[in-house]
């Protein structure tokens, strides 16, 4: 009997024991007014807090709004220094291409002006001299390209009451191509003439460039074909 009852209590069938620490109830008092002060402590820390977040927010308002407006400032003040700029720089480009058109201007009168001092220094060379009856002045020739010269002259007729002359006039290269001599007219012949005191003559001739052009000659007939007057130039 004794056997069962030490094995009962030795089995897992044995009954359960609980084991309570007893506190003295003044201990209890006091763990209790400790949590309490504990919790009220982390009430008012809490308070407190909210507090000051509640005013950290409005600040934050009041900074984003002043931020926003500052913003708005500053976009009103990039569009009209934006204008301004577009303003400035569309006057700049139009000064900048009425000065380019002043400079073409510039240049032209600069090469009319050289164009007529040439001009002028030609026909002050071929002021006509003594003599009666046409005369060739200033025959000149200038290699332009190769196989392009130019050729200018001034054709004068002296005396008094000179009656309009009708006639033609001619040009002669010669020189050498290849090795051989070599000449040319004037392309198309004879070219017609008409004048009654002066008269200037200008053009281009085409020509071989492996042709070595040593002189030109020019000559002026009249309507019946006799030669009036002839000028050469060696080149």
């Amino acid at each position: 009997m004794r056997w069962k009852l030490l094995r009962r209590r030795l089995s897992v069938s044995a009954p359960r024991m609980i084991v309570r620490s007893h506190l003295p109830w003044p201990l209890r008092w006091a763990a209790l007014a400790v949590m309490f002060g504990f919790s009220a402590a982390i009430a008012l820390w809490a308070f407190e807090l909210g507090k000051d977040l509640a005013g950290l927010a409005r600040l934050d308002q009041e900074e984003l709004t002043r931020l926003r407006a500052e913003v708005v400032q500053l976009r009103t003040d990039h569009q009209q220094a934006s204008q301004v700029a577009n303003t400035a720089d569309s006057l700049l480009k139009t000064e900048r291409a009425a000065q380019e058109r002043l400079a073409q201007q510039v240049r032209q009168l600069e090469a009319d002006k050289q164009a007529l001092r040439a001009d002028l220094g030609f026909y002050e060379r071929l002021l006509p001299t003594a003599g009666q009856g046409l005369q060739l002045r200033g025959l000149q020739v200038e290699t332009r390209a190769p196989g392009q010269v130019k050729y200018q002259l001034l054709i004068v007729q002296n005396g008094k009451a000179q009656s309009e002359f009708k006639g033609r006039y001619d040009l002669l290269l010669t020189g050498q191509l290849e090795g051989k001599t070599w000449t040319q007219a004037l392309p198309g012949g004879p070219q017609a003439l008409q004048m009654r005191q002066v008269t200037r003559l200008e053009g281009l001739i085409d020509h071989p460039p492996q042709a070595v052009i040593k002189t030109m000659q020019v000559r002026v007939m009249d309507a019946q074909g006799a030669t009036r007057a002839t000028q050469t130039v060696r080149l």
